[in-house]
């Protein structure tokens, strides 16, 4: 499938911004791969049940579907949630908060803060690793 050869695409976002997104390199290759098992070679690649094209709403409920299987809480998993875990882990591998907000598409490095903070569960899991008396 020609373009997913493409180790970016640029996507027009929220607000009329263009964006661009990295995609890595064995991803590229697992979903042409799988593009190629299942003979797709043009178009798109995911579909409902209907055998229309997945819509927004279908992706939602198919994250929470899944969740529940899993016995997640379907309260925290929907499409933006990868987004703030990606910022996250980025932020603990390489902890360079000026090259996530530019891959985040965030005009300030002050929108990307939002990152930096703890939940409680982590707020309080330092606070027993560093109270020890």
């Amino acid at each position: 499938m020609k373009g997913v050869n493409m180790l970016s695409v640029r996507i027009l976002s929220k607000g009329g911004k263009i964006r661009r997104i990295y995609i890595p390199q064995k991803l590229c290759e697992e979903f042409l791969s799988w593009l190629e098992s299942q003979h797709v070679e043009t178009g798109f690649a995911f579909f409902n049940k209907a055998g229309d094209r997945i819509s927004r709403v279908g992706i939602v409920s198919a994250m929470k579907k899944q969740a529940k299987k899993y016995k997640i809480d379907e309260a925290i998993v929907y499409p933006h949630s990868f987004r703030h875990r990606f910022a996250k882990n980025f932020l603990e591998k390489y902890n360079d908060i000026a090259l996530l907000a530019d891959l985040m598409g965030h005009e300030s490095i002050e929108t990307t803060r939002i990152y930096l903070r703890m939940t409680a569960g982590e707020q309080r899991k330092i606070i027993n690793e560093v109270v020890t008396w």
